[in-house]
Order: C-alpha cells, then sequence, then structure tokens
C-alpha cells in the first residue's frame, strides 16, 4: 500500500485498518471509494503537520466532515481521508458582532439547537444538518429550505482559519469596505475562494459565523393541490406577492408525497391530491403571521382545502420538518438496494430562475418519458426555481439511461440561465459537466486558482477537477 510508505514518518496516526477505512467510504451519493488510510485529528497541528508531510510522497488529502455530499465530495479511493470530526470546539458568542467561532467537525444541527437556546439563528439549513458539520456545510456552500430569505451559507460566513495544501495556517476575513479598487475584484475577499471548493483549495479548520435573532414567531402551512402545474403557478404568485412573504417555498409532487405520506402513516391524508406546497413564513414580535392572505392565495389557485395543515410552535415545526426529510432519506435507502446490481439513486440539483420551472420540470418529464425510464420523485426548494428530482437505478443500464436524461435535463437548465448545481457542489459525479455551464475562460481560471494553492494537485482529488 504506498500510502503507507509514503506516510510512515507522519506526526498524526493514520488508520490502515479496513473496517475503519470502509467506515469511511459511503456518502449519500451512493458510490463506494475505499480510502488507503484515514487520518482523525484532535487538533489544528495535527491536520497542519499532515499536510505538511503529505507533499514529500506525493500522497492526496480528501478533507471530509459528516459525509452527507451527494456527490461524491467527501470520499475518497486515493491517499489519505481526512476526517474533520475531532474538532469540536465551540467558542462563546460575541454579543457585540453577534457571530461565533466553531471548529469545523461541529455538527451544525448540535450548534443550531445551542444558538436557539440562546435566542439566535444560523440561518443555513442543511435538511440534514443533524450529519452535516460546519466545515462541510461551508466546503459546498449549503443552503437548503429557508435560503429563500436568508441565501446560502456564504453570506452567514465572516471569517476562516484554513490550512493551505503546504500546510500553512491562515486566517481570512471578511471585508467590511463598502468601497475597494485595489486590484481584481476576485481577490477582494480571499475568504470567498474556500466557501464552496469542496476542499480542492484548502482546508477549513474553523469558521466565525454571523447569526441572527430567532424569529419569535413562525408558521407552517401545508397546502395540498389537485395537480402540478396550479401547485407551480401557486409558487409564482407567492413569489410575487406583496401581502405575504416566505422564508421557504417547498414542492411535493405526487410521487414524493406519497413517500412523505407513506413515512409518517398518513396515507388518508390528502389523499386526490396531485401536489403539495410546504411553506413557512416569520414574523416579529407583536406582529401576525398573515394566515388570511395566505388561505385566499391558496384557494384562488384551488387548493385541496379540507387538507392544509398549519404547523405552530418549534415541536410542530420539527415535525414538519421530518416530514420533508423523509423524502430525500426514503429514496437513498431505495437507490442502496441496487447497488451490488451497478444501480443507485440518481440526484438532481439543478435550478433555474424561477419562473421558468414549470417548463424546466416539463422538459424534464418529457426527456424521461420518450427514455422510456420510471418519472422522477420530485421535491424541494421549488420557491427558488431548485427541486431536487430523484431517479431509482436498478442496474448500471438503467443508471446510463438516467444520466443521459439529466444530461438532456441540464443542457435545457443552462439555456434558461439555470445550473447545474445549486447547493450540493460538483463533486465527482457531476465535474463532467462543469462544460455544460462554464466557458473556457472560466475553467482556465479555476485551474490558475487550484495551481497557485495546490501546486502538487493533492488535495481532494476527483473534486471539480
Amino acid at each position: 500500500m504506498p500510502a503507507k510508505r509514503a506516510l510512515r514518518n507522519l506526526h498524526l496516526t493514520l488508520s490502515y485498518d479496513l473496517s475503519v477505512r470502509q467506515s469511511f467510504a459511503h456518502d449519500a451519493s451512493g458510490l463506494e471509494l475505499v480510502p488507503e488510510s484515514v487520518a482523525r485529528p484532535k487538533s489544528e497541528a495535527d491536520v497542519a503537520s499532515l499536510l505538511r508531510d503529505a507533499p514529500a510522497g506525493r500522497v492526496a488529502v480528501t478533507p471530509a466532515g459528516g459525509q452527507t455530499s451527494t456527490t461524491g465530495a467527501s470520499i475518497t479511493d486515493r491517499g489519505v481521508l481526512l476526517s474533520l470530526r475531532g474538532l469540536t470546539d465551540v467558542g462563546a458568542v460575541d454579543d457585540e458582532r453577534l457571530t461565533i467561532r466553531v471548529q469545523a467537525g461541529v455538527l451544525l444541527g448540535d450548534l443550531k439547537r445551542r444558538l436557539a437556546a440562546d435566542g439566535l439563528l444560523f440561518a443555513p439549513d442543511p435538511t440534514s444538518e443533524d450529519d452535516v458539520t460546519v466545515g462541510g456545510a461551508i466546503a459546498c456552500n449549503a443552503s437548503g429550505a429557508r435560503s429563500l430569505l436568508y441565501g446560502a451559507t456564504r453570506p452567514h460566513v465572516a471569517g476562516l482559519r484554513v490550512a493551505l495544501a503546504d500546510g500553512s495556517v491562515h486566517e481570512l476575513r471578511r471585508s467590511r469596505l463598502e468601497k475597494n479598487t485595489v486590484g481584481y475584484a476576485a481577490v477582494h475577499d480571499p475568504i470567498d475562494w474556500f466557501i464552496g471548493s469542496e476542499g480542492t483549495l484548502g482546508v477549513i479548520l474553523e469558521a466565525e459565523l454571523s447569526l441572527l435573532p430567532l424569529p419569535p414567531n413562525v408558521t407552517g402551512l401545508a397546502i395540498p393541490f389537485p395537480e402540478e402545474n396550479v401547485a407551480l403557478d401557486f409558487i409564482i404568485a407567492a413569489r410575487s406577492s406583496t401581502t405575504v412573504s416566505a422564508r421557504c417555498l417547498e414542492y411535493f409532487d405526487v410521487r414524493a408525497l406519497e413517500v412523505a405520506r407513506t413515512a409518517e402513516g398518513a396515507g388518508g391524508w390528502a389523499a386526490g391530491a396531485g401536489a403539495l406546497v410546504y411553506l413557512e413564513q416569520a414574523s416579529a414580535a407583536g406582529s401576525d403571521i398573515p394566515l388570511d392572505e395566505w388561505l385566499t392565495l391558496a384557494q384562488r389557485y384551488g387548493a385541496v382545502e379540507n387538507d392544509i395543515l398549519v404547523y405552530e410552535g418549534a415541536s410542530a415545526l420539527r415535525d414538519a420538518r421530518r416530514l420533508r426529510h423523509t423524502v430525500p432519506s426514503t429514496m437513498i435507502e431505495r437507490g442502496n438496494r441496487y447497488r451490488a446490481a451497478g444501480g443507485r439513486r440518481v440526484s438532481t440539483d439543478w435550478a433555474v430562475p424561477y419562473r421558468h420551472l414549470k417548463e424546466a420540470i416539463s422538459q424534464s418529464r418529457q426527456f424521461a418519458a420518450e427514455a422510456g425510464i420510471d418519472q422522477p420523485v420530485i421535491y424541494g426548494h421549488a420557491g427558488n426555481g431548485h427541486p431536487h428530482q430523484n431517479f431509482i437505478a436498478r442496474d448500471a443500464a438503467e443508471l446510463a439511461r438516467m444520466e443521459q436524461v439529466v444530461e438532456q435535463t441540464l443542457r435545457r437548465v443552462v439555456a434558461l440561465g439555470g445550473t447545474f448545481a445549486a447547493e450540493h457542489g460538483t463533486g465527482k459525479i457531476k465535474r463532467k459537466w462543469l462544460p455544460l455551464q462554464l466557458t473556457p475562460l472560466q475553467l482556465g481560471v479555476m485551474k490558475a486558482m487550484k495551481h497557485a494553492l495546490d501546486p502538487a494537485a493533492l488535495l481532494a482529488p476527483g473534486n471539480l477537477f
């Protein structure tokens, strides 16, 4: 095993045990890549030591957090899998700046619950936040349902502590300048080089996160509709409204709705519905949620009024979140059944300007029908024009046909001004589609940045490049 020989003199103890390596060989992508070794540092110094020593043997290092990636970004079969789960320090809240410093291995869900007890909110909300680490969320610029109101992770990161490929550690802070004409705009905030870089430019060790006051009042509504097109029209109308303002607009097609109903044992609820929209609106203390306005808008678009559910209070909102999460978790389980036959879940992450969402979904359904494959389960962040499509490939041949349909869809999505990766990054699975969206000039600049920060190309090989 070449990695074992090359890293024999490292200060950090590595594990070559097969069972340990196999425990780090999977993420949510459906791929399996067994690393040559696993490093589990407990300190910043451990990480820096590994990175300083690895180039001598040209040993690749792939950083990983909670390994919830849907793109294979947090697994590798080359060199060292660097698990950062052991970096779990959490600092005190800076009440003046309204920030908190946390290490990369802190679980996002744990942090959010701790902050909520003090009336504070870290706004980004990946669906799998109980398994996602802070470092992983930053490395792929994660977002979630509430990104409709709050945006993705990037604007909520005020500072980073990053180890580069040579083991040097750098403290980066977001500029507070309102004006700046020094140099190219791309170098004004180096912090942004690493947010969304998927481990290819450096290892995130610690972050300073910007916080918000926890909204005192939040109401959720689950609104069934008779069919897909009217539900999507309702979402467009909600985005355009001046009387209501959602912090999330989540969509479930008829297949996703059936998954959620089955998982929750609620088979009789909204039995005739062909789609569902789940939304939340927050309000300030002393202000009421415009519930009547929401119900009036839903009625205008033919909602199944007798089956509308209202979620009020923290416990009820957690139930609603769990209902949403049953869909991807169920689809992952279904896909895993076919791994031995060369199949898996195929999950898309594309987004279009929200007014083009109906067109993009309709076109994608047509491509699937023409290819003779099952229609996907569609759910997700329709308020941002960002649904997730989940196909289940039962063998390698079906997987190939599904990927052809996905590529056809992505070409159409990009033509509509969209993106093939809205929140889960590119990783290994989607890197083949970079030329669909980025020009040779853009790709050249990316490669130049990679060479400047990681000249031996040892960080996260296979991600992006």
